[in-house]
């Protein structure tokens, strides 16, 4: 696998953000999450005029060969339907993108059917969808290193137009099975707390795509005991889900705040801090969403998400209608007065 120069933010700064921030016309600690926000924001970019510049969304695109164990109310075609509907500008993800100013990239990791000749579609595929899990590993260790390449170029791309702040977001029906999976597997809660109603399972189909999921993870161990955090990552991940692990990285390697979505996208974000713990400096974590465990796996994580609404929708939305709480955090940092230039008494 690439290997990434990640590490803790510096904190040498951190005294002199402190002080900014305490000196803002305000009490002390009055702006709450928005202070710890500006903190973050700033460490990561050791500064103390931050930016949001030229904000870029990836929605990563890629099916799963689990899909054909029944372990989603939503068919397979639904992921290229909505990749082409995203090329309309129809999607949730538009509307957000247009909404808050990001530059949208649809890209197409593994879905299975040919865009060919269909604009607005990045063609990164590895294949036509993941293998089925249940029976053999979804990829090979050389469509990880794929798909993490992919993701590395694709965040390249975006620093190369300017971008500061990055938010992921993917389309691939049956990708929160992986998921559970990856949950399970790192942080120890058990399977079936670590798994829910995706698309909207009722009762039965939650229960059936339990026990799908229980017999891969036991045939799984059987085959790799003892194996590297990289192996379950190629074993059970979807082409889509590791291009987002590698973008992930590429990102916090580069010094760009990350904003993380909904149950699939902090499982990446979960996976790529097994493989750099450092890299967790650098995110920020939108939203907790309905689908069960999300908030098992952000307590794992000690991860404080911004919002609660209840979201999941997934492609990335929940980290875009974030963005305006995070863009207030710089604001505040870069556009309010201090006590001496506002001639205010500082009576703390």
């Amino acid at each position: 696998m690439k290997s990434f120069a990640i590490h803790p933010v510096d904190q040498t700064i951190k005294p002199s953000i402190l002080a900014k921030i305490d000196n803002l016309n305000k009490p002390k600690g009055s702006l709450g999450r928005l202070e710890e926000l500006a903190l973050q924001i700033c460490l990561i970019q050791q500064t103390l005029e931050p930016s949001l510049a030229h904000p870029c969304h990836l929605l990563l695109g890629g099916d799963h060969g689990i899909e054909r164990e029944g372990v989603s109310v939503s068919p397979r075609e639904v992921t290229w339907q909505q990749m082409i509907n995203f090329t309309h500008g129809g999607g949730g993800v538009n509307m957000f993108c247009r909404q808050h100013g990001f530059k949208l990239r649809i890209v197409d990791v593994g879905v299975d059917y040919d865009f060919t000749g269909i604009d607005g579609i990045i063609n990164r595929k590895i294949a036509r969808g993941t293998k089925n899990f249940l029976y053999e590993a979804a990829m090979t260790e050389a469509e990880f290193d794929r798909a993490i390449q992919i993701g590395c170029d694709l965040v390249d791309d975006c620093i190369a137009e300017g971008c500061r702040v990055l938010s992921i977001g993917e389309m691939g029906i049956a990708n929160t099975s992986p998921s559970s999976i990856w949950m399970h597997l790192f942080t120890g809660v058990p399977l079936q707390e670590c798994i829910g109603a995706g698309a909207g399972l009722d009762t039965p189909g939650i229960r059936h795509k339990y026990e799908v999921l229980s017999k891969a993870l036991s045939n799984y161990q059987v085959t790799t005991p003892n194996q590297a955090p990289i192996t379950p990552l190629a074993y059970f991940g979807g082409y889509e889900m590791v291009a987002a692990i590698g973008a992930m990285l590429k990102a916090a390697e580069k010094h760009l705040v990350i904003l993380v979505d909904g149950f699939i996208m902090t499982a990446c974000a979960l996976a790529a801090i097994q493989l750099y713990s450092a890299a967790q400096d650098y995110m920020i974590f939108a939203h907790c969403g309905d689908e069960s465990g999300h908030k098992r796996m952000l307590d794992a994580m000690g991860a404080n998400a911004l919002l609660h609404l209840g979201l999941r929708l997934g492609e990335g939305t929940g980290a875009l209608c974030a963005f305006p709480i995070v863009d207030s955090a710089v604001r505040m940092m870069n556009e309010m007065n201090n006590f001496e230039n506002a001639n205010i008494t500082k009576y703390f």
